[in-house]
């Protein structure tokens, strides 16, 4: 649908994450999509070069999902998740669960990765009083993006999502994030920084492991600039977990189906934590949708507990597990398996590395770092102060036919799996053409 902006002021929208007034200066439209590429509002193409919001590997508009919530759509448009059900739910659950690591046989479903880590953060507490344990404090990092809602606010390492909402959850600590500086370019996981594991038994030893319920972490943190864990990180995280009765959750909204490599990063990295959540991939974006796994124990103890035909769980939304988005899922998940995506997203990884590091030699870059199809490149910050560069990087290259998603001065850039060598080197090409017209 073609959108004129001549006459329409776009002033009742409130964007989110925006520059408002400078977007409706200066709008950057998009009015179709297919494949790898968006159409702009004046016909021009733009390379998506951040899959979305690193939510469509399987790129935009695929024929089969389309079709899927379609078909499913004209039986179905809404079933009340609340004592009833529709099969697609339960298929979509199943059809996770052989993609999990044994034992995560348990998925609840939400509409978004905000909404994934709140319903985590309340299954914490739910498990952890089921055992009768008083466990009411949570670990999480700097730098670190959990989503928007009040629990993953109050979670979040990123000061500019929590500045101006100071009443957030309290007893959360904060462990350091994992980039050091000392070792720039370090492609893959850094040799460097494993001890900074141990600010979560710095936490256990000045809080009590009694008091500590769970740590949750990005296996790798996204928004902030992929901030790859050193080697040996996340299995001293579970070491300590395991020995202070202290519960794992991988934030795995980004980094879920095959992003890293594997399925999920606790394959790509080799340990399994106690809870995981996902959204973006899991419905190729193509409807909201998020979810939260859980070992078998957990699901057990909570419901095991409560009292027969009770509602062992106080929590849910009035379109979890919507028909629609069930269609898409289990239509994104076919995609995945039957065009081998994951595998061959981990086949693209190295030409795709190789290339995102061609742009070290760029006097703006600050710092590359990356694993599997996700790469942060992070430039200096310019003499506005630091994220403006950043701001005008996003804007000039979505004019110049790309688009990248910049938190701060930190370039997200995350290609689609269906991407060729030469969709690789556009991106590539047209990031550093767009930093060589920026003001230094």
């Amino acid at each position: 649908m073609a959108l004129d902006i001549r006459t329409n002021s776009l002033e009742e929208h409130w964007m989110p994450f925006t520059d408002n007034r400078g977007f409706k200066a200066d709008p950057r439209m998009v009015t179709r999509a297919q494949g790898l590429y968006l159409t702009n509002h004046r016909g021009g193409q733009v390379i998506d070069g951040s899959s979305g919001l690193f939510c469509a590997p399987a790129g935009h508009c695929h024929p089969k999902i389309v079709e899927a919530v379609h078909e499913t759509m004209k039986d179905l448009t809404y079933v009340s998740p609340f004592g009833s059900g529709h099969p697609l739910s339960f298929a979509l659950a199943e059809r996770l669960s052989r993609l999990l690591p044994e034992p995560f046989n348990h998925v609840f479903f939400v509409n978004s990765g905000s909404e994934a880590v709140d319903t985590a953060l309340k299954m914490v507490m739910a498990y952890h009083a089921a055992r009768g344990h008083d466990r009411l404090r949570f670990v999480s990092r700097e730098r670190s993006y959990h989503g928007v809602n009040i629990g993953g606010v109050s979670l979040s390492g990123m000061v500019n999502n929590r500045r101006r909402f100071p009443v957030t959850m309290p007893d959360v600590v904060h462990m350091r994030h994992t980039w050091t500086g000392t070792e720039l370019f370090a492609r893959g996981q850094p040799q460097n920084g494993v001890e900074l594991a141990e600010d979560l038994q710095r936490a256990v030893d000045t809080y009590g492991a009694e008091s500590i319920a769970a740590c949750f972490v990005e296996p790798v943190a996204g928004s902030t600039g992929t901030l790859v864990p050193p080697v040996g990180y996340l299995e001293r995280l579970r070491e300590i977990c395991d020995v202070n009765g202290i519960l794992l959750v991988f934030d795995e909204v980004i980094t879920g189906f095959g992003r890293v490599g594997g399925s999920f990063a606790s394959d790509a990295f080799g340990v399994t934590p106690d809870i995981i959540t996902m959204a973006k991939a899991l419905t190729n974006a193509s409807i909201p949708m998020g979810a939260v796994a859980v070992r078998d124990e957990i699901y057990q103890t909570i419901t095991d507990t409560a009292a027969p035909g009770a509602i062992e769980f106080f929590h849910g939304y009035t379109y979890s597990g919507h028909p629609a988005a069930c269609a898409a899922g289990l239509a994104a998940l076919e995609i995945y398996e039957t065009e081998g995506l994951f595998a061959r997203a981990a086949q693209m990884s190295s030409y795709f590395l190789d290339q995102l590091w061609t742009l070290a030699d760029h006097p703006m870059v600050r710092d590359i770092r990356g694993i599997g199809m996700m790469g942060g490149v992070e430039l200096h910050a310019g003499p506005e102060g630091p994220g403006k560069r950043g701001q005008a990087a996003q804007t000039a290259m979505f004019h110049n036919g790309l688009h990248v998603k910049f938190t701060g001065d930190a370039g997200i850039v995350a290609p689609m799996f269906i991407a060729e060598h030469a969709h690789i080197d556009e991106i590539v090409e047209k990031f550093r053409r767009t930093l060589d017209g920026l003001d230094a």
